[in-house]
């Protein structure tokens, strides 16, 4: 075997063990490791598509660092608002504060939660959008600049943030 299919979840999430497969001169199929480990960093990955020209959802410039800041962002933004974990994934480390008082309370449990699932307790902020949308692109590329997009699938129906079913093609 020359290459590496990490299948879904931790591994294809990893940019130690996309370099891992690359020193050991095998080909991981998958984002490269400097791409894994930016778009690891929601607030990095937000900010770069924000500087591509990328709509994104208005939310705080980057990590907040404490309850202050917290509240100062919180005002600029007006409630509600997600506190999200920079490192989150699958539905974990997000909060919401529909108010002062429980952004205070949900500021500090989305620090803990960051840090317990993630190992990083960096949170930033984004406006909550009521009743969304959550679709999905795929687009793969192979070293040869072939592409192919594998169309859309809509992962509204979700549990506890976490995706429950994908309709493809999506009704949206």
């Amino acid at each position: 075997a020359d290459a590496i299919h990490p299948g879904y979840g931790f591994l294809s999430e990893s940019a130690n063990f996309a370099s891992i497969c690359e020193s050991c001169g095998l080909n991981f199929i998958g984002p490269s490791p400097a791409a894994i480990s930016l778009l690891g960093d929601k607030s990095k990955a937000k900010a770069t598509a924000k500087k591509a020209g990328c709509p994104v959802i208005t939310g705080s410039d980057g990590v907040v660092v404490d309850i202050e800041q917290a509240k100062q962002e919180a005002k600029k933004l007006g409630f509600p608002i997600f506190i999200k974990a920079v490192a989150g994934g699958g539905g974990k480390g997000i909060r919401i504060a529909y108010n002062e008082g429980e952004l205070i309370k949900q500021f500090a449990a989305a620090r803990t939660e960051a840090e317990v699932s993630f190992g990083n307790p960096d949170v930033y902020f984004e406006k909550m959008i009521g009743n969304p949308r959550h679709v999905e692109v795929q687009i793969l590329g192979d070293k040869h600049g072939n592409y192919v997009y594998l169309g859309e699938r809509d992962c509204t129906i979700q549990r506890g943030r976490q995706k429950l079913i994908e309709e493809a093609p999506s009704p949206a």
